[in-house]
């Protein structure tokens, strides 16, 4: 018998008599690992003379074949003789009672926001995101709100006592806008975004709060106009309230960041005492929305005359306030167990276009 044959009958040998999925391991190391013996037989190759190559290779390579095949042989074996083990020795009493353990529920705000995704990502928006403590470059002045205006007072915004590398105040941003800014600086046009989020004001009463949250979009492309916001909105709309009936109206306003400015009622009716939200019988303020004013564009390094967009925002709360039908704003802020089992979602209550954004 040759050296080759006598190693081939050893490491077979060996590998059917390993007992166990470790011992198997060993024996593939010992012999398919970088030191093993046949990785060695193959290193000695390349010192050969043509000849002795074309005698010897078919066998080295043969042999290699040969041992990873008893290799997954004896591993399905021992891997089935394990499953049979198990089967055999353990069991699970299925007559035990259910220990009900602690119930957790996704939050309104967070269910909203996985919808807002959901449905913009069906028209080729994807989701943006920015720090909460801002400089007031990116929160006012790039996006055209004056050092005199009303929103930079003390008494609206929470100021911190220190400045920037730049010197530029910080605070805790009074809107998502900032991100859209930051979006437009870092990222080459056409943009497509939705920017939700928390936000900080200094106000309070049963539809405000302190820290609330918005959902803001942008869009930066060429040819964009007026046309183009209002089939967004209203498409986004019926999706998000799951009607057809949802009716917009577009009323001028003023907002330092657009030109034009609109504000957005929507249609609704009242049933039963309750707002229902849907044809024309009354209005309701529900969002603000514009063309991005051409300094916004200007001051993120674009030129307004190629790139035009438009941007529109409203408050996440109460867009789960209007279509869940709660009636105070400070409740989603409480706590409170027995609020969140009325108004929460079940963890696999995954929002979907097919099944229904509020499944």
């Amino acid at each position: 018998m040759s050296d080759l044959e006598s190693m081939s009958s050893d490491i077979l040998g060996r590998i059917e008599a390993a007992g166990d999925l470790g011992a198997l391991e060993a024996e593939r190391v010992s012999a398919l690992g970088k030191q093993g013996a046949v990785t060695q037989l193959l290193k000695t190759l390349g010192s050969m003379t043509p000849e002795q190559r074309q005698a010897e290779g078919p066998r080295i390579h043969g042999l290699r074949e040969q041992v990873t095949a008893a290799i997954a042989s004896r591993k399905a074996a021992l891997e089935a003789a394990e499953l049979e083990r198990k089967l055999a020795t353990e069991m699970l009493d299925m007559t035990l009672p259910v220990r009900a353990g602690p119930q957790g529920t996704v939050h309104p705000v967070s269910q909203v926001m996985d919808e807002l995704a959901e449905i913009f990502a069906d028209m080729g928006f994807s989701v943006a995101t920015g720090p909460e403590i801002e400089d007031d470059w990116h929160n006012f002045t790039a996006l055209n709100i004056p050092e005199s205006h009303p929103a930079r007072a003390m008494h609206d915004t929470f100021y911190f006592d220190r400045t920037d590398a730049d010197g530029r105040k910080m605070l805790l941003r009074t809107h998502t806008s900032p991100v859209q800014i930051r979006t437009m600086v870092n990222r080459k046009p056409p943009i497509y975004i939705i920017a939700p989020g928390r936000t900080y004001r200094s106000d309070s009463d049963a539809t405000h709060t302190p820290m609330f949250h918005q959902v803001e979009g942008l869009v930066i492309d060429r040819g964009i106009h007026l046309g183009h916001l209002k089939w967004t909105l209203e498409t986004f709309l019926k999706a998000y309230f799951e009607r057809d009936d949802i009716v917009l109206r577009l009323r001028p306003s003023y907002f330092p960041f657009t030109e034009p400015s609109a504000e957005v009622d929507v249609g609704y009716t009242v049933q039963d005492g309750r707002r229902v939200l849907g044809g024309s019988d009354k209005w309701m303020e529900l969002l603000g929305s514009g063309m991005v004013h051409p300094k916004v564009i200007e001051a993120c390094g674009l030129d307004p005359e190629e790139w035009q967009g438009f941007a529109f925002g409203c408050g996440i709360d109460r867009l789960a306030m209007l279509k869940y039908g709660m009636d105070d704003l400070r409740a989603f802020f409480d706590g409170d167990i027995r609020w969140l089992k009325h108004y929460g979602f079940a963890a696999l209550d995954v929002p979907t276009l097919s099944g229904g954004v509020g499944a």
